[in-house]
């Protein structure tokens, strides 16, 4: 199973909005410290906006942050709105299988999907910010985080632990 771009890009930001604490980013800004499209993370922010993790804010001063607190996004709720196809293979959707209810095979990926899944549910994005966050944000140059500096830990997020 390999998650799409898409989700990469959602997780990606919300790791840096999450990062960046109550302080505004821009779609730029965040395609820059990733090296990706902005065209295409301006689609997945949009979409994080629909889902109420991201809060937007347009006009002069405006800028991206998260609408929830880390401990209140779930890692698995975001897979799970920003893959548009969890199937693993042909028979889980629409496509009729020629051997269906003589393999045990829907059984068994439907079984690892839902682990994969139980696992993603179990994490919150606040897991993700400890204690790689810092490491991540230093490697992302963001402001305050530079390596190895509890000081730009502590006012970013309140006193990250780890």
């Amino acid at each position: 199973m390999r998650l799409t771009h898409y989700t990469d890009y959602a997780l990606r930001t919300l790791l840096y909005l999450g990062l960046h604490g109550k302080e505004l980013a821009s779609i730029g800004e965040i395609a820059r410290a990733y090296g990706i499209s902005e065209n295409h993370l301006t689609k997945v922010v949009h979409h994080l906006g629909r889902m109420g993790v991201v809060e937007t804010l347009r006009g002069r001063g405006g800028g991206l942050r998260l609408a929830r607190a880390p401990e209140l996004i779930r890692i698995g709720e975001v897979v799970r709105q920003t893959e548009d196809d969890l199937a693993l293979v042909d028979c889980f959707g629409s496509v009729p299988c020629a051997i269906a209810g003589a393999c045990g095979l829907q059984r068994l990926l439907g079984e690892a999907l839902a682990a994969f899944l139980a696992v993603l549910d179990r994490a919150t994005l606040a897991d993700l910010l400890r204690p790689e966050g810092r490491a991540t944000a230093a490697r992302l140059g963001l402001p305050g985080w530079e390596a190895g500096t509890a000081a730009g830990a502590q006012s970013q997020m309140g006193g990250l632990p780890g």
